[in-house]
């Protein structure tokens, strides 16, 4: 029954795992950059994006998905699919962390990580019904 469950739910499993090492590669590039190098928190967000976004494309598409593409213009078209949802949630998480530390003078740390609640949620949906939806 175990077995059933871990193969029902694997991508689900996989995403979680990978999605939370991700959320710490966001993290901890947005800490070191913004509180040990002194950068300002919207440049430090965005460096911590880019690096997380590139290390969720490959664990996303292949282990989590397993997506497979048998030529470079299907990879690229998901590449630029998965990108461009990333740039929306890009937006959504932007806008948490003004929220957060422009408006309401909360904790950079804590605002980042409610934050990444819910960009994983949100790159979940985009991930799983848009980007490697089964063709």
């Amino acid at each position: 029954m175990i077995k059933e469950l871990l193969l029902k739910y694997k991508a689900v499993i996989a995403y979680l795992f990978f999605g939370g090492l991700t959320t710490i590669i966001n993290i901890v590039v947005f800490q070191v950059c913004s509180v040990n190098l002194g950068m300002y928190y919207q440049l430090a967000n965005f460096l911590a994006w880019l690096l997380s976004v590139l290390f969720a494309f490959i664990t996303n598409k292949l282990w989590v998905f397993e997506s497979k593409f048998t030529t470079i213009k299907s990879f690229l078209i998901e590449m630029w699919w998965f990108f461009f949802y990333r740039i929306i949630s890009l937006g959504f998480d932007a806008g948490i962390m003004f929220i957060g530390i422009s408006l309401l003078h909360a904790n950079g740390l804590l605002t980042k990580l409610v934050d990444q609640v819910v960009i994983v949620l949100l790159n979940y949906f985009f991930s799983k019904f848009l980007i490697f939806k089964k063709r």
